[in-house]
């Protein structure tokens, strides 16, 4: 058989992989990409809605310039628009306070349960504990169980030991319970994230006279970073939208975003348009620290593939 007789009779099987393959690559590039657009959908709807009067409301216009004309009138209420940027706003300067607050608080209140949370984890991963007939998995598992609770039981324990501790309308008060309730989470995510570092590696390090502490910092931090910060952004997202004990336990002083979002809603219904301005300005800065520290998130889950 000549060689082009050979390439003749390959070519239909080659063909017929390389449309097997095309198929396969259009099937799942498509559903990834209706994913995506599933997963953006929310915060276009936000965004696009902070824009709309309320006919268009009502009337479910999505595409600004067919369906509308896009207004200012959602970012009016909350004086960020562009004609009102300059002037003085009694409702900005309420925004930019809950805004500080609620960046005060998410990120310290993620922070300190990350610093707290990798160290119990790291001591769960590298020794063995007994406290009567709890081990180690015993442990990690009552760390999680906490959040089974729902938080309306622990509302008044909470709001009469705040009380007593005059921790009520305080970004402390707040700090602290919000570390408390991300700190499970912190715990299991690092636990399982420093149990895949070989202990060799410390070894290693105590051979070359570093000490335990010092083989944690130099050699195992750096490698977890990933996993750390991943669980900080986990934490971030799930302190900054809190609301309940927001609500509860501030008045005046130390309300967040998500209790001024959601005072939107009044005597003549619910202004969309405020709310869904409010909304975006909220969920913005998650996305853009999302977007920032995506890398990491990444080479996170790729070193948890690999090991």
């Amino acid at each position: 058989m000549t060689a082009s007789a050979q390439i003749f009779h390959d070519s239909p099987a080659d063909h017929g992989h390389s449309a097997a393959w095309w198929t396969s690559r259009i099937a799942i590039y498509g559903a990834l990409i209706l994913w995506a657009i599933i997963c953006l959908f929310p915060i276009y709807w936000t965004l696009t809605t902070s824009f709309k009067l309320a006919p268009d409301v009502m009337k479910g216009n999505m595409v600004p310039w067919v369906d509308f004309t896009p207004q200012w009138k959602g970012w009016e209420a909350i004086g960020l628009s562009p004609a009102r940027l300059f002037e003085e706003s009694t409702v900005r300067e309420e925004f930019l306070k809950r805004f500080a607050n609620s960046a005060i608080i998410s990120l310290t209140s993620s922070a300190l349960a990350v610093l707290l949370g990798s160290l119990a984890a790291y001591g769960l991963s590298r020794f063995s504990y007994k406290w009567a007939w709890m081990k180690n998995d015993d442990i990690s598992f009552f760390f999680l169980s906490q959040l089974i609770l729902p938080p309306v039981v622990l509302a008044l324990p909470f709001l009469v030991l705040y009380k007593e501790l005059a921790l009520l309308d305080t970004r402390i008060g707040l700090i602290l319970l919000y570390t408390l309730s991300v700190l499970p989470i912190v715990i299991w995510i690092m636990r399982d994230q420093f149990s895949t570092i070989p202990t060799e590696l410390e070894e290693a390090a105590m051979v070359d006279g570093l000490g335990i502490w010092g083989a944690f910092f130099t050699i195992i931090l750096p490698i977890a970073l990933p996993g750390m910060v991943a669980a900080f952004i986990l934490s971030l997202v799930l302190t900054w939208n809190e609301y309940f004990f927001a609500a509860l336990l501030t008045s005046t002083h130390a309300n967040t975003l998500p209790v001024m979002v959601a005072s939107q809603t009044g005597s003549q219904g619910i202004n969309w348009w405020s709310m869904a301005a409010l909304s975006f300005a909220a969920i913005l800065p998650l996305i853009v620290i999302g977007v920032a520290l995506e890398r990491f998130i990444i080479k996170g889950m790729a070193a948890g593939a690999v090991k």
